[in-house]
């Protein structure tokens, strides 16, 4: 009688639409979890065309390549003797699902659409699935000519079921279906179901991890039960990055963890695990068992095979583990310097070039950069041949070996920072020093010619001149004079990179980088196609505040000692007049808030779903102890003011690294119109009636 049970879940570095290395990825991990013993070999959700495939699903091209890899994998002798469950969309009576397919021996056993779908913050599969209604149902579905050839069959079972083998019991749940309050894996587990199987395209978002491992762990502690939970890994091609962390646990303990952050394109976990254990962790919860007798039973599809051998009795099994946990400084290290390497590689571009301003935020993404260097070295150092691979062409060196972070950032990374009559010695001594700790391949230069060029231009054609405010100038004179400033540096910025490499005599572009962060970016306090503007931005989901403890993470763990005077310095654009040689402009003055006090506002209209009137509610009694009512109500009131008059800015901003659940990226994950009533007067009204009640 079998016992040990070896199962193998993973997380794959799938790529939209790269069907040829999805493929390729599958089945090396297929090869991997066969030798380590597996019989059951789990998928990341819709890994045979890639996760983010978006408006794609509704092309038909989509639908075939994903069967044409499904026959690959079908017909190969590697996928044998092992229950392989992947993931792909299947189109059932002109509907289109969401779905595990799951095959043995060259026989597709079930196919299980999603029942649950993804649909708030970064998700839309609503947009392109449909959730399959019918619980505990299963209808025919028929197969297309190319699949038929290679099984066999004409017909499979499709809908809500699980498969009996020889020695236990297993059932399917999807991503979001673990995340739902009716999650099927409660009723599976009353009908007898010993394992529970979930494919999940999770994204990182920083301080998420562990409400993914409590719930993979909540589902077994109440019930028992074997859980297995496989996810995407890396940037399959927008915003998101999906942080692995595959994980197996048994009883409502782990018993495997696989890494969130990682370089390797497979990453898989094998467990062997005692049945008998869950067995007779059930026995003894008598509320669970009063409910199983009541229970209304899965269609069960019946499978020849066994995930244990029959004489087992010594065959050691895995024992719980404690996970570890990253800190948010850690994260902010590791995941968006995993989701550049990703970027770059798949780009196809020879580096990249950051505007480097001596200030927090570009310093903070030139640390990321080192980071992603640093995790580069240490994957080649620890035999990945893809990263070395990818490394020697990014760098055009067949023969490089990267082994210092230094020396890698000096041939993929450019700083430039820009200096006018407006930038101070300091700014300019700052980023020079960072650049020199890092190793990156730095230019100085001034932009003053350009600017008094654009600002002539305008003389000339209305016969006036522009000033700033210290010079007797209106504030939008000296508002514009700042903004030509700032664009100039974005023209300069694209110039550099596509040309610096070619001065240099090398081969390639740089992609270029921006570094506004999450609060700014909410405010809007920016200039609309400055140094924002970029190609991609690691920070545009990052707050002020994380930024800030990430820098002090670098001084103490990369020793760049260079961002010691940074951090200690105010934050400041730079763009009016110095007086006496020193920055009269503060960010934070200029702003008219704190970082500190937009992280709140921030946290309050997306998370808390606050308007003007119920923010000012909330903040009465947070802020209590600091404001009055009459204070908050003209925090409040400005804050709105000036968000709603820059809402525009963020139709354009810069596709950026989503790691925080406040951001105002426009793309898809907060939607609001870009042109409002900035005056909000009804509700500034409602606020005012409250303040002098109070």
């Amino acid at each position: 009688m079998g016992r040990a049970v070896t199962v193998a879940t993973c997380a794959l570095n799938q790529w939209a639409l790269d069907f040829e290395g999805n493929l390729e990825r599958i089945f090396r991990s297929i090869d991997i979890a066969k030798r380590k013993g597996a019989r059951y070999r789990l998928g990341p959700e819709l890994e045979i065309c890639g996760y983010g495939c978006s408006d794609h699903y509704y092309e038909s091209d989509t639908l075939l390549h994903s069967f044409q890899v499904l026959e690959k994998l079908l017909e190969s002798p590697a996928t044998q003797d092992i229950i392989c469950d992947v993931g792909m969309p299947v189109l059932h009576r002109n509907v289109r699902y969401n779905c595990r397919v799951i095959f043995l021996n060259k026989k597709i056993l079930l196919i299980r659409p999603k029942i649950s779908l993804a649909n708030g913050g970064n998700y839309r599969e609503l947009r392109w699935f449909t959730p399959w209604s019918k619980a505990r149902h299963v209808e025919e579905y028929f197969l297309p000519r190319i699949i038929q050839e290679v099984t066999g069959q004409e017909t499979v079972p499709f809908g809500d079921a699980v498969l009996a083998t020889k020695d236990t019991c297993l059932g399917a749940e999807i991503c979001e279906e673990l995340w739902a309050p009716n999650s099927p894996h409660i009723e599976m587990g009353l009908d007898g179901v010993e394992i529970f199987t979930n494919s999940s395209g999770s994204h990182h978002v920083l301080r998420k991890a562990h409400a993914r491992v409590d719930l993979v762990n909540s589902a077994t502690a109440k019930n028992g039960g074997i859980y297995i939970l496989a996810n995407q890994k890396g940037c399959d091609g927008d915003r998101l990055y999906y942080d692995g962390c595959a994980m197996i646990s048994m009883n409502g303990e782990t018993v495997a963890q696989g890494s969130q952050f990682s370089l390797d394109d497979v990453e898989v976990l094998v467990a062997t695990l005692d049945l008998e254990d869950v067995r007779s962790y059930r026995a003894e919860i008598s509320s669970r068992n009063l409910a199983a007798s009541k229970v209304n039973p899965y269609p069960r599809v019946k499978v020849n095979f066994a995930l244990s051998c029959p004489d087992d009795v010594a065959v050691p099994t895995c024992v719980p583990i404690q996970w570890r946990h990253h800190s948010p400084e850690e994260e902010i290290s590791l995941g968006p310097a995993c989701w550049l390497w990703d970027y770059l590689r798949r780009s196809k571009q020879a580096g990249f070039l950051l505007p480097l301003s001596g200030g927090i935020d570009s310093s903070a993404t030139a640390c990321i950069v080192y980071s992603m260097c640093h995790q580069v070295c240490l994957a080649v150092k620890n035999g990945n041949a893809d990263v070395l691979a990818d490394a020697r062409r990014i760098v055009n060196d067949e023969t490089y070996i990267p082994q210092d972070p230094r020396e890698l950032c000096k041939r993929v990374f450019t700083t430039c920072y820009m200096a006018s009559e407006n930038s101070s010695q300091d700014t300019c001594n700052r980023a020079k020093l960072l650049a020199e700790q890092i190793g990156s391949y730095h230019i100085n230069l001034n932009i003053d010619a350009a600017v008094k060029a654009v600002v002539g231009i305008f003389s000339v054609v209305t016969g006036r001149t522009p000033r700033f405010s210290v010079y007797g100038g209106s504030s939008r004179e000296s508002l514009a004079l700042q903004n030509v400033q700032a664009r100039i540096r974005m023209v300069i910025a694209y110039l550099f990179a596509q040309l610096t490499l070619w001065a240099r005599g090398m081969p390639g572009g740089l992609l270029v980088l921006g570094s506004a962060n999450v609060d700014e970016s909410l405010r809007g306090y920016l200039t609309k196609y400055d140094c924002s503007s970029a190609d991609i931005n690691p920070i545009g989901g990052i707050s002020k505040t994380d930024l800030k403890n990430f820098i002090q993470y670098c001084i103490e763990n990369f020793q760049l000692t260079a961002l010691r005077s940074i951090m200690s310095a105010p934050p400041t654009a730079e763009l009016e007049p110095l007086v006496d040689g020193q920055v009269a402009q503060t960010d934070e003055a200029d702003m008219g808030m704190t970082y500190a006090e937009l992280s709140v506002y921030g946290k309050l209209r997306k998370i808390a779903k606050a308007g003007p009137y119920s923010m000012f509610c909330k903040l009465i009694t947070m802020w209590k102890e600091i404001c009055t009512p009459r204070e908050v109500a003209s925090k409040v009131k400005h804050f709105f003011r000036m968000y709603s008059a820059n809402r525009h800015k963020m139709t354009t901003l810069t596709p950026s690294y989503h790691a925080e659940n406040y951001s105002p990226d426009d793309n898809r994950f907060d939607l609001r119109p870009f042109l409002y009533n900035t005056s909000w007067s009804w509700q500034f009204r409602c606020i005012d009636k409250q303040v002098n009640a109070l």
